[in-house]
């Protein structure tokens, strides 16, 4: 039997420490000691931040001994957490048994003959646990590498969600106890937010208040500073497909205008709002905007918008801004679209407000606890699947049970999250929208979305989180909250016959601009769609698709677009492959919705110009 130690680390290198790190681990008796623990380190170290470990899982040198070749499933009895262990002959690797996408637990692929990979039980992503990568879907991500190596007689590992370590007799230094069992620890790296650190000083009442505008728009006072979260409040998102749920108070552009700084999350139409911010731009145009450095710019269209603004500030991760002596914030990335979506932490005289957005899994789940105030999305419902499928399972049976089941999942996950992560207050947000034009009718009725007062009521039954349910033009005053939760000045609501729900949209300026786009000459040759599909980039998975253009009542649209894409090597080919591949005659319907939000962003991505260049180039004549 071999004594081993898998050290998880998250961006840290105990190398040349980890004898002294064994010493404090264990008792030398031959029993671990599982209490958390402080690494040695420098002094300047230690004056700043302090990192911490704790064991995750003990293994028996009975458990060791048998591990078997490929999956191995554990459980930490004490904690109720999962992992999962890769024996490879004389390596091993280890994970977290958590889906990177919404935290779901993995179980053996029965599909998997080969004995690699897992499957999510929440969506049924897979991971190929010899390699730490995501299979399905393919290149969306993985499980972050390590490099190891040795310094002097110390094995050094980097890496951030697993371990992988050599089973062998030269490093003594890998030596546990005298019972060669095996342990998993984590090295808890500092939180950003920990860096210098604020103890929270008394709130004057109406010091810090919370103003609900619309969707996931806030406005907040913070001392004699404003700042405006994600400002959707005229027009539709993603197309024509949603509206406003809420009428936004009427004052909500002078609102704006009087904002010091504003930040916008991510590039989603329903956050970044071109109509809104060429109303503010047209006041303002000099208005400090602050987003977050992701890979995709969250202003990549700010040019060919015709909005003019001139003062966009894109800021990095995991970094204090300070605006003021009293407030600051710091912009965080999600651990599943690190490439687009971001989140907040707002912090004013030492109290955090935390606003994690659209986030699946915000900061890859490492979040401060006890904020004096924290809001989320909650309402589900942004993806078009599976309500423009038709065919083969795809009944309207099948369909209402997917999304009852597919809701009620979130519920739970945001209802863990907050529990968690234990907030003063929680407020959701960031999902009061409807598709209330009528030709998506359909689409609106099919499509439920979560119950804000249902989350809040689930949240309760689990914890002492206070909830607030903001309608527009409602006020959190926050000194207040914190204080007294029951105090009836706390909430302030909107005055009496205010109008909360919006009962009309002006769709006709906004539908004519669409309109307009797929009116474009190159929309007459079938060449756009393969544009679209080889930008978009989605390939490497055996799935083949037939896409058939309808009117907006879902029948085919004579002489509309009707065609095959096999996502294996992204092609177009005029009849199903010979080859083995999920397809059960399943149509994907596209309404005219659908074809608009696709020229629109194909429009957005390129000038007229450039796919002239491409398109006519094939186009026959």
């Amino acid at each position: 039997m071999y004594s081993l130690a898998l050290v998880y680390l998250e961006g840290t290198k105990p190398a040349g420490r980890l004898n002294a790190l064994w010493e404090q681990m264990s008792n030398r008796s031959g029993k671990s000691n599982c209490n958390s623990f402080e690494i040695p380190r420098s002094q300047e170290t230690m004056d700043s931040l302090k990192q911490t470990t704790e064991i995750l899982l003990c293994l028996s040198p009975v458990e060791v001994d048998s591990l078997k070749e490929g999956i191995n499933f554990f459980r930490n009895k004490s904690t109720g957490k999962d992992y999962i262990l890769y024996k490879n002959k004389k390596h091993l690797k280890a994970c977290k048994n958590l889906c990177k996408h919404q935290g779901g637990l993995f179980i053996k692929d029965i599909e998997d003959l080969d004995g690699r990979s897992v499957k999510c039980t929440k969506h049924n992503w897979k991971l190929d646990v010899s390699t730490m990568k995501y299979i399905n879907p393919p290149g969306s991500f993985c499980q972050d590498e390590l490099e190891s190596g040795v310094d002097g007689c110390c094995v050094t590992l980097f890496l951030t969600d697993y371990i992988n370590l050599s089973l062998c007799k030269e490093h003594e230094v890998v030596e546990m106890d005298e019972n060669n069992g095996l342990v998993l620890i984590e090295l808890n790296p500092p939180n950003p937010w920990d860096s210098d650190p604020r103890s929270p000083e008394d709130l004057a009442f109406g010091e810090v208040q919370i103003t609900y505008l619309t969707h996931a728009c806030m406005d907040l006072k913070l001392g004699d500073k404003r700042m405006v979260f994600d400002p959707w409040l005229i027009g539709p998102a993603f197309a024509r497909g949603w509206w406003l749920l809420h009428e936004p108070p009427s004052d909500w552009l002078e609102r704006l205008c009087k904002a010091d700084l504003i930040y916008i999350s991510h590039m989603h139409s329903d956050h970044l709002s071109y109509p809104t911010l060429k109303k503010l731009s047209a006041r303002r145009p000099d208005i400090p905007i602050y987003v977050g450095d992701t890979e995709r710019p969250v202003f990549w269209n700010l040019d060919q918008s015709g909005v003019q603004l001139t003062n966009i500030n894109v800021m990095p991760f995991g970094v204090w801004q300070q605006v003021d002596k009293n407030l600051r914030f710091m912009i965080l990335m999600d651990g599943v679209h690190p490439e687009m979506d971001t989140c907040i932490i707002v912090e004013y005289k030492g109290h955090k407000i935390l606003n994690t957005v659209d986030c699946t899994r915000p900061n890859g789940g490492r979040l401060p606890e006890k904020v004096a105030l924290m809001m989320s999305d909650f309402a589900g419902g942004a993806s078009g699947f599976p309500m423009t499928f038709s065919g083969g399972k795809f009944t309207e049976e099948w369909k209402a049970q997917f999304i009852k089941t597919e809701r009620k999942k979130l519920l739970n996950y945001k209802a863990q999250l907050v529990k968690d992560l234990q907030p003063r207050i929680y407020c959701p947000f960031a999902g009061y929208f409807v598709e209330s034009h009528p030709s998506d009718k359909y689409i609106k009725e099919t499509n439920i979305k979560n119950d804000p007062i249902q989350l809040n009521n689930l949240i309760k039954k689990n914890s002492d989180v206070v909830t607030w349910t903001p309608r527009p033009g409602a006020t959190l005053d926050l000194g207040r909250m914190l204080k007294d939760p029951t105090d009836s000045k706390g909430i302030i609501e909107p005055p009496e016959g205010t109008k909360i729900y919006k009962d009309s949209w002006d769709f006709e300026p906004y539908l004519n601009t669409l309109n307009a786009a797929i009116g474009d000459e190159i929309f007459l040759h079938s060449s756009w769609i393969k544009e679209y599909f080889t930008w978009a980039g989605f390939k490497n998975y055996n799935l083949v698709v037939r896409m058939i253009e309808t009117d907006e009542d879902f029948n085919p649209f004579p002489g509309g677009y009707n065609y095959l894409v096999d996502f294996l090597d992204l092609s177009f080919p005029k009849e199903r492959p010979s080859r083995e591949h999920p397809y059960e005659e399943d149509f994907t319907m596209l309404p005219k919705l659908a074809l608009n939000s696709w020229a629109q962003e194909i429009l957005l991505l390129h000038p007229p110009e450039y796919l002239q260049q491409q398109v006519y180039a094939t186009a026959p004549g």
